[in-house]
């Protein structure tokens, strides 16, 4: 996990120091919105070319538009929820519940009641493209337990509230911004609070939690670029291991999201070079 780490805080140094940056920073961080969002859209059953993303403005049309909708908005607002985050995370969560369903819903910014139903997080059938990095595995999928009930979720969301808000008050302040965003990546995943969404409001709010951390004060670092690039067979083989609980299932979680996030870094840094280039 040090390494992880190490090397997650090198690659986006490294891009932060980038020419472009210098100038051009605000026109990276929108460029990362749009990209993680397709990312994340992806990841939930919603591929779509990142042109198509970039054209269309009717996103109601069908349940993949409305995905790629919603991963839009969320995109859009999350960086502007910091200073909520900081004291009420529970609060930004249903804020970005809201912005993914449409205020219209009855379920809107809140989480499940008992006896209500809940979203798979990997759809069937989704097969985004797997990273050469990445050796085939031969092993069976695991098979994720089911979501919690609502009391359990609701007193697993108290308890991560109140260690955020411990941590923005000071207190937690040696745990690296890597493992504080992958836990809550984690922890969002395991208990999907909310009926529908879960997938891309957990990726948003990892996003949040490396704005808040510091590592990446400037957002333009999309670790769902990189979550994509793995493969959701990898993202499902690292989640269970997060789900077991077990130290060597939290370091291999971690080591994940820390490998998503440096992919990230570079299809960022892939588009510096192009605005340098005078491509963008």
């Amino acid at each position: 996990m040090p390494d992880a780490v190490a090397e997650v805080r090198k690659a986006v140094d490294r891009l932060y120091g980038h020419r472009v940056m210098r100038r051009r920073a605000a026109e990276v961080t929108s460029e990362s919105a749009l990209r993680g969002a397709r990312a994340s859209a992806a990841l939930a059953g919603a591929d779509w070319p990142l042109e198509e993303v970039r054209r269309r403005s009717d996103f109601s049309a069908d349940p993949e538009a409305r995905t790629v909708g919603a991963a839009l908005r969320i995109a859009a607002e999350a960086g502007q929820l910091l200073s909520i985050w900081r004291h009420s995370p529970l609060q930004v969560l249903a804020r970005l519940h809201l912005l993914a369903v449409g205020d219209g819903e009855p379920s809107a910014g809140r989480p499940r009641r008992a006896g209500e139903g809940v979203e798979e997080l990997f759809p069937l059938g989704l097969k985004p493209v797997e990273s050469v990095e990445v050796a085939q595995v031969d092993e069976p999928l695991p098979v994720l337990p089911p979501a919690p009930g609502a009391e359990e979720v609701a007193a697993r969301l108290d308890q991560l509230s109140r260690l955020l808000v411990a941590r923005a008050e000071g207190q937690g302040v040696g745990t690296p911004a890597l493992v504080v965003a992958s836990v809550v990546h984690g922890e969002l995943l395991a208990l999907r609070p909310f009926g529908a969404y879960n997938g891309v409001i957990a990726r948003a709010a990892q996003r949040i939690v490396l704005l808040a951390e510091g590592l990446d004060p400037k957002s333009i670092c999309p670790a769902e670029v990189g979550l994509a690039e793995l493969g959701t067979d990898a993202y499902r083989r690292a989640l269970a291991g997060y789900l077991a609980g077990t130290p060597e299932g939290m370091a291999a979680w971690i080591a994940h999201c820390g490998r998503a996030l440096r992919l990230g870094v570079r299809e960022s840094t892939a588009v510096c070079e192009a605005m340098q280039r005078g491509m963008v």
